[in-house]
């Protein structure tokens, strides 16, 4: 509610019990509104390439609480598994009146990346190498980290392209 308090559109998980309220007014639990939603609701995306080919889900969701702001949408979106249809995962979502679907998915399916992002920058910069003692020391220790994987993925791709890591001076 603050994030929508402060007009920051967003894609949360949340859990399967959690109690939502329908644009009706009703209270129900997330897995109990999908159970609710026609087979047509339902659209096999893509949400990046993964290892082992795209991320493909089946992705489905419905507009959720009455009284939007003007402009702006509230739905509940799910994401259930091709191999597994039991398998499912729940969103709030806040944005846009206009987002669709695949705008949705998308932004849940930015979390594979930013975590590919983090194992990357504990495998190759030592993001992983310190142990908390204070927030101040963490938060100076990530950034460095950060700052030094991005220098990393940079100087990778002028490598590949033939370029010189090295600033070049005019």
């Amino acid at each position: 509610m603050w994030l929508e308090a402060h007009d920051a559109a967003h894609v949360q998980a949340t859990k399967v019990n959690d109690t939502l309220v329908t644009t009706g007014g009703r209270e129900a639990r997330a897995d109990e509104l999908i159970t609710d939603l026609p087979a047509r609701s339902w659209r096999r995306l893509s949400v990046g390439a993964g290892a082992h080919g795209p991320r493909e889900y089946d992705w489905a969701r419905m507009p959720i609480r009455i009284g939007w702001q003007a402009g702006r949408g509230l739905w509940m979106l799910a994401r259930r598994s091709i191999t597994d249809p039991a398998e499912i995962a729940y969103y709030v979502c806040y944005g846009p009146r206009r987002s669709t679907l695949l705008d949705l998915s998308w932004i849940a399916g930015s979390r594979w990346r930013i975590e590919e992002y983090f194992q990357q920058a504990k495998n190759e910069a030592g993001m992983d190498q310190y142990q908390v003692r204070s927030w101040r020391a963490w938060y100076a220790h990530i950034t460095l980290s950060m700052l030094a994987h991005a220098w990393l993925a940079v100087s990778r791709s002028l490598v590949t392209k033939g370029e010189p890591v090295s600033p070049r001076r005019t």
